[in-house]
């Protein structure tokens, strides 16, 4: 369709073209109705494309193994904390979680961000007692971590806010140079 489209536009060209140096109204009116179906042609094809890239995601969705259920799942961490290492299935706008629908969490870590600061090293309890925390960190869109709002890895770098049960529930991890696990626990006395 997209070719299609291009084909209408150039028509429609020649037809402005000829229409203006012969000042052929005609010309001019087959030029404005090429040029209108080269667009119905090129949204006609957006569209498709758009569907077949959804129907390649929800394949690709489909072939992934859900997540466990039951003891076997909940075994070695608290109920209702969330693991850190998949990618949420919700659309949080523009705030993407870390890790792609078909890559996964380890292989966008592993193909990018040579600047990405380390996870900060936390424990489990420390990970279900942040979860629970209303505080806000800052993400930065398609990266892993969450950071304070003074982390140094932020200068320069588009980031918002957003609450650090959101985070952790998203998939995001805490940067290892602003250790923003330890700096929350211990101002909220739950160190």
């Amino acid at each position: 369709m997209i070719v299609i489209s291009l084909v209408l536009i150039l028509v429609a060209v020649v037809l402005l073209v000829l229409g203006l140096a012969g000042s052929s109204s005609a010309l001019l009116v087959i030029s404005i109705a090429a040029s209108l179906l080269a667009a119905v042609a090129l949204v006609t094809g957006a569209r498709q494309a758009a569907a077949g890239r959804a129907s390649t995601q929800d394949v690709a969705q489909a072939g992934r193994s859900a997540e466990p259920v039951g003891p076997a799942a909940s075994a070695g961490r608290e109920p209702g904390i969330p693991p850190q290492c998949t990618p949420a299935t919700v659309d949080a706008g523009w705030r993407q979680p870390p890790g792609s629908p078909v890559t996964g969490l380890r292989g966008r870590l592993d193909d990018g961000y040579d600047d990405e600061p380390a996870a900060q090293e936390s424990t489990a309890d420390q990970v279900a007692l942040v979860a629970r925390l209303a505080d806000d960190v800052r993400v930065v869109d398609g990266r892993p971590r969450y950071h304070l709002d003074e982390c140094p890895h932020l200068v320069g770098r588009e980031h918002e806010p957003l609450p650090v049960a959101e985070a952790v529930e998203l998939g995001f991890t805490p940067c290892g140079h602003c250790t923003p696990d330890t700096i929350l626990l211990s101002e909220s006395g739950r160190r």
